[in-house]
């Protein structure tokens, strides 16, 4: 999508009404009035708290909302005159602006960078609409590290409950990790900020036209970031906040994180292939924090559709996996259910196996994606039971295992990159 799609007559002139700012903050929205304004509430209080001299416009993307969305964020513009007793020397403004398409967080963040650059914004960060358990604090976690430490991204760490972000654990941060060298605990974040010279480069990038330009975008600026030398750092915003959904749809969420990481392999061998130890990225504050609150998921359906797909996928498997993983794989399947659990070793395996036949492309690339999806759930079902009464420490010592597993592993993966399975 280009720029001129995106920045629309009726957005210019709003944006030309701004003028040139030193923060932008930008909210993505698609029928997220149930939480968006008390989040944009709490952005503006934070500003306004931690940043009262900068000049800094809120920045909504909303991809055709049919509810109050783009006016409830509208509503947190304020100014001197309307506030006379806020410490703010400047006025912070709010603006909206719909993007056409479908909804999508990458279309928003392209949005968010083409208005930075216009307005010359040194700082830009964006903050997730469904981000219930935000504080003001969060804006200056985020922005403090950009524009006093001069730090190019700020990535967030949360306190979650020991059940979520499941993907991120188990996959996302473990494959960044061994891929790119760097323990980025969030390598996908809902929130972050970066400096103006990183927004630049990245909206520089030829990637808006293609898929990673709309889904998986965040991962692409982490990969990107670190790929490109810019300092990269993380800092410990607090609780991560649960909104109830619908189950989310595990399949686009592999294509967000598992079909951008393999798509990354092909555009950054060069770096990949060489990188070898990980490295810690400069952490304010915790670079994690677990609650263990009593919860039920639903590990029995978890087991059901892994022994399934593992069943109705075998001819797809076949093509994607070398002939002893996949036996290992149906060996586990057939066992009861209170006998099965992957190993690291075998999950690494299977990780790798399908990176490389995604590179290789042994069939569509993204029927390569979704056939990770009943294998991913066995492993979910395993980290469910193993962890059921796990503390924090030991949990974070299973996560350490996985992550060395992966970065030890890698010569297997070059292994495979160019040769037979």
């Amino acid at each position: 999508m280009s720029e001129e799609s995106i920045l629309t007559d009726d957005f210019l002139r709003e944006l030309i009404n701004v003028g040139e700012v030193d923060i932008l903050v930008g909210v993505p929205t698609y029928n997220d009035a149930r939480t968006v304004g008390p989040v944009v509430q709490t952005v503006r209080n934070g500003l306004l708290k931690y940043f009262p001299r900068q000049r800094a416009v809120i920045v909504n993307a909303d991809a055709g909302s049919r509810d109050d969305s783009t006016e409830l964020v509208r509503a947190a513009s304020i100014s001197d005159l309307q506030h006379p007793n806020v410490n703010a020397l400047r006025t912070l403004h709010s603006v909206s602006t719909r993007y056409p398409g479908d909804p999508s967080t990458g279309t928003a963040l392209h949005t968010f960078l083409a208005a930075a650059e216009l307005l010359r914004a040194t700082t830009v960060a964006v903050v997730s609409p469904e981000s219930t358990s935000i504080e003001p604090e969060w804006m200056e976690r985020l922005l403090r590290p950009i524009t006093r430490e001069s730090f190019d991204l700020v990535t967030p760490t949360y306190r979650r409950h020991k059940y979520d972000g499941l993907l991120i654990r188990n996959l996302v941060y473990p494959m960044t990790r061994a891929f790119y060298g760097r323990r980025l605990r969030e390598p996908f974040p809902s929130e972050f900020a970066i400096s103006g010279q990183l927004a630049s480069h990245f909206l520089g990038q030829d990637i808006w036209t293609h898929d990673v330009g709309r889904l998986g975008t965040e991962l692409d600026l982490s990969i990107t970031a670190i790929t490109g030398g810019f300092r990269v750092a993380q800092s410990f915003l607090g609780d991560k906040g649960r909104v109830d959904h619908a189950p989310a749809d595990l399949v686009l969420a592999l294509r967000q994180t598992v079909g951008v990481l393999f798509w990354s392999l092909e555009q950054n061998f060069a770096w990949w292939s060489k990188e070898n130890q990980s490295q810690p990225v400069p952490t304010i504050g915790s670079e994690y924090d677990v609650t263990l609150e009593p919860m039920r998921p639903n590990r029995k359906r978890l087991y059901q559709m892994f022994k399934h797909g593992v069943a109705e996928l075998e001819p797809v498997l076949k093509s994607i996996l070398s002939a002893p993983t996949l036996s290992e794989l149906q060996r586990l399947a057939a066992l009861p259910e209170q006998e099965f659990c992957f190993s690291n070793q075998l999950w690494v395996r299977i990780v790798y196996e399908f990176a490389a036949s995604y590179h290789k492309e042994v069939i569509s690339r993204d029927h390569i994606i979704q056939a990770l999806a009943p294998l991913y759930r066995g492993l979910a079902y395993c980290f469910l039971v193993e962890n059921r009464d796990a503390s924090a420490e030991a949990l974070e010592s299973k996560t350490e295992a996985l992550c060395q597993t992966f970065e030890q592993s890698k010569p297997y993966l070059l292994e495979l990159w160019n040769g037979r399975k």
